[in-house]
């Protein structure tokens, strides 16, 4: 073979292999690997005695791996520390009765992002649920904030624009409730007011979970539990094209609309 050839498959072979590496390393960085683990906790003493149907709760969490920037895994693994979620320790939930079940789900993992939401279950007075979602920019390990993802001029045409879909999903509760009837005049007053309470305003659009097509924002109306059933669902999706004006080009989710 004429050495002319054989120095231009050289070249071709080594630009394949470059290439490869190239596109293992963006892989690498793009998403974290996600190992779950699943711990049993048994109680004992003063709890299980008192409890004895609450001698176990079963918790299911995620051991984060695969990021090469070792202060960004540092953070990452932070956030996920079990006081920065819920506000209690292993050791903590073990020691007291309310807890039956913790694990999470993963909505995305790539595009340089990790979103997650985790969720516990128990009771006490009476059965009881929490969520707590983190959108993670793994390029550094910082909580995405809507400060940096949103265009800062648009703020609060963003907010105006979820709050109107709030407000559309508390009109059609109203009419709803107004066909229950169990429920008498003073208690569809009070929910009545307790709606008219509610609005989606700036301070909340930190709250967002990022999917494949779109962003969903998430409000937690914070009703009491004795009402609870009839707060609004607080997921309010748009498509990533329906939120391009309000988007900024530079932040950690400018990628989706370039």
């Amino acid at each position: 073979m004429p050495l002319l050839a054989l120095v231009f498959l050289s070249f071709v072979s080594l630009n394949g292999v470059v290439g490869q590496a190239t596109a293992a390393r963006v892989t690498a960085e793009d998403r974290v690997v996600i190992q779950r683990r699943r711990v049993v906790l048994l109680r004992t003493g003063r709890v299980a005695r008192e409890f004895p149907h609450k001698k176990r709760a079963v918790v299911t969490y995620p051991v984060v791996s695969g990021l090469r920037n070792p202060d960004a895994l540092r953070r990452v693994r932070a956030h996920f520390d079990f006081k920065n979620i819920f506000d209690y320790s292993l050791k903590e939930y073990r020691e007291d009765a309310w807890l039956e079940e913790f694990g999470y789900e993963v909505n995305h993992n790539g595009n340089s992002l990790l979103d997650i939401t985790f969720r516990q279950t128990g009771s006490g007075a009476y059965p009881d649920d929490h969520e707590k979602h983190f959108l993670i920019n793994l390029k550094d390990g910082n909580l995405v904030k809507a400060s940096e993802a949103f265009a800062p001029d648009k703020l609060a045409s963003l907010a105006a624009a979820v709050d109107r879909k709030l407000q559309e999903e508390l009109r059609q509760l109203t009419s709803q409730n107004a066909l229950d009837k169990e429920s008498g005049p003073e208690e569809r007053e009070s929910l009545k007011q307790a709606y008219e309470n509610l609005k989606f305003e700036i301070a909340n659009l930190d709250e967002f979970s990022v999917g494949r097509k779109g962003i969903t924002f998430i409000y937690d109306a914070g009703f009491p539990h004795v009402i609870q059933a009839l707060e609004p669902a607080g997921r309010y999706t748009f498509t990533f094209a329906e939120l391009k004006p309000y988007l900024n080009p530079n932040g950690p989710l400018g990628q989706f609309v370039r």
